[in-house]
């Protein structure tokens, strides 16, 4: 969630270090959409931004954690049964 104390806020807000945890990050990515969403948002901005957030998620997936969770299958074998070989 991003409702971090006020001090780590500021911290975060005036770019004096990265987010380092969960809610730091949820902090920061909030307030890009806030951001982003202007003083009057629609309906539609609000879509966008979900649009968007699903596809940086996707992205992240594709890109980073599935070729990891390949090179651990490799390594440790697979769970999964071999049904259409």
């Amino acid at each position: 969630m991003p409702y971090i104390p006020p001090r780590d806020r500021a911290m975060l807000d005036n770019g004096l270090r990265k987010p380092v945890t969960p809610g730091e990050l949820n902090y920061r990515i909030t307030q890009f959409i806030l951001d982003y969403a202007g003083d009057d948002p629609t309906y539609s901005v609000y879509n966008e931004v979900v649009g968007v957030l699903e596809c940086v998620k996707l992205e992240l997936y594709r890109r980073e954690i599935a070729s990891y969770e390949d090179k651990k299958k490799e390594e440790n074998g697979d769970v999964y049964p071999r049904r259409w070989e």
